[in-house]
């Protein structure tokens, strides 16, 4: 792959940032559930829980159990205490953010609570590495996570209803994935530490727009969140000067068999060809052949635990050296839904790359 050149200044085109000092990956932890735990991808996660409600007492009980345990896990795996590290940016599916409210208060330690559907991931990790980078922190924590059956409860129809679902939708992905964002002064103690990987930092971010192409069907997401995932990925691409080939993987979060055909058609409408370097979160993690989740994965939990499990491992291999990072995700209710509005997308894009 030719290496493009990049101007290093902080700001980028219309929408990017690129970071003078740019921040560490220190740690990243991945928590699934069992179904997780059975797809192509069970091997590269840290810890995969039998029991779906995690110990709790209701499925929300069982998110908020998930995160704490990701979030305490990629603290343990960082080298550092919990009193060391300045921030947590985190959220998840559920109304108020209660997965988070509820799973993190014990680790006192200053959050702030984010929503951007299944493209928190993204966010939590744009936001922590500009207070980073900012040096208004040294070490920040991104975090979210995603329950099959909290979602469906919420979102679509109780378990018990037993509704039949289109092959167009998407399995809510029960996992939680954790991220120790660090100062780049740091990545000295990383090699220190770990002498056979890679550094992994974060070089920049593309924040993505809300875009809204009327599609009002809650249960095809792909449809739904490819046009914002499109926005991104083109912005990125114009805003640093470079070519689709600049990236080993242009990885999107969760839009499946259907969002993947239509992001790759409309990015080829700019002039931009995917189709080769493309991976997508939904698809990887599950296995068509042997689990029925129709579309492929999605929640927030989707693209967190497959970043830090599988993408983190090709990158410290050094197997990767420059992915762009594109969670989307799908902004409703069921308020929003029931007053008959369509489903508006977006998408952030992070720049990471293996040194």
């Amino acid at each position: 792959m030719e290496d493009q050149k990049i101007t290093s200044i902080k700001m980028a085109g219309k929408q990017s940032i690129l970071f003078a000092n740019p921040p560490v990956i220190l740690s990243g932890s991945s928590v699934v559930g069992k179904k997780e735990g059975e797809g192509p991808l069970g091997s590269f996660f840290d810890q995969i829980e039998e029991d779906p409600m995690f110990g709790g007492t209701s499925w929300e009980d069982a998110e908020s159990r998930l995160m704490k345990r990701a979030a305490e896990l990629s603290i343990e795996k960082s080298g550092y205490q919990q009193d060391e590290i300045r921030f947590i940016v985190g959220g998840d599916l559920l109304g108020q953010l209660i997965a988070t409210s509820f799973g993190i208060a014990d680790l006192e330690i200053p959050i702030f609570g984010v929503y951007g559907a299944c493209s928190t991931m993204g966010e939590s990790m744009a936001l922590g590495a500009i207070l980073v980078d900012g040096g208004y922190a040294n070490k920040v924590l991104a975090v979210t996570s995603s329950h099959f059956a909290g979602a469906e409860k919420q979102f679509r129809f109780p378990l018990a209803y037993g509704n039949q679902r289109p092959l167009a939708t998407s399995w809510t992905v029960t996992g939680s994935g954790a991220v120790i964002i660090g100062n780049g002064d740091l990545a000295a103690e990383v090699t220190s530490k770990n002498k056979k990987d890679a550094v992994v930092k974060i070089k920049g971010v593309t924040i993505g727009k809300i875009v809204d192409y009327g599609v009002k069907d809650t249960m095809n997401m792909g449809a739904c969140m490819a046009p914002a995932a499109y926005t991104t990925i083109s912005q990125n691409l114009k805003d640093l000067n470079v070519q689709p080939n600049y990236y080993d993987r242009i990885i999107t979060g969760d839009l499946g068999n259907v969002g993947k055909e239509i992001l790759i058609d409309l990015l080829k409408q700019d002039g931009y060809d995917i189709s080769s370097n493309h991976m997508d979160c939904g698809i990887e993690i599950f296995d068509p052949n042997t689990q029925d989740t129709h579309s492929g994965g999605s929640g927030c939990g989707c693209s967190a635990v497959t970043f830090t499990g599988y993408v983190m491992q090709k990158l410290k291999r050094k197997e990767w050296k420059r992915v762009l990072f594109v969670p989307t995700g799908a902004l409703h209710s069921t308020v929003s839904f029931n007053e008959g509005n369509p489903v508006p997308g977006i998408a952030h894009g992070i720049i990471v790359e293996a040194e």
